[in-house]
């Protein structure tokens, strides 16, 4: 199979968005024996094109005080990366040992969905890059009043919410 680097894809002129899958890039950093220099990762992409964003994707227990890759997303999210993190569950397996799995599908939200899905599909094909799923919906109103405002819609008011107001 021959895939094409990335100077084969993108000219100067393009737009794009870097999105690394930090699990499984550590997993293929440490079995080839080495260190990843995001900084260099990054400035690399910034001169191939317009990079939009960079997306660093990865789980984290939710209820652990302390976790070893807080630090690289702190560092990352400080340094140009948009870091993008879902909870995982903590289970034990059927030999007794403690495992972590957390469910990383990217999403994302983008204008003329239809259009945008089959230019980035194009592009995964281009690159032998075969997605397992793809989902195209429209927006909510939840979405949309996010991404207009920035923030999440409040909850409704709750009867004694009201009173306190002095709301009939």
């Amino acid at each position: 199979m021959n895939c094409p680097v990335v100077e084969d894809i993108l000219s100067e002129e393009d737009r794009f968005a870097l999105m690394i899958d930090g699990a499984n890039l550590y997993q293929a950093a440490r079995a080839l024996g080495f260190d990843i220099d995001y900084r260099k990762l990054l400035s690399s992409f910034q001169k191939r094109g317009y990079l939009l964003r960079a997306y660093y994707y990865t789980a984290l227990v939710e209820d652990q005080e302390y976790s070893s890759i807080r630090p690289l997303i702190d560092w990352l999210d400080y340094n140009g990366f948009k870091v993008v993190t879902k909870p995982a569950k903590e289970f034990t397996d059927s030999t007794g040992r403690r495992k972590i799995k957390g469910n990383m599908d990217i999403e994302l939200t983008v204008d003329d969905g239809p259009r945008t899905a089959m230019a980035l599909l194009r592009t995964l094909d281009a690159g032998n890059v075969v997605p397992t799923g793809l989902t195209v919906r429209e927006p909510s109103l939840d979405d949309v009043f996010l991404a207009l405002t920035g923030h999440k819609a409040e909850a409704e008011a709750t009867d004694g919410d009201r009173s306190e107001r002095g709301a009939a």
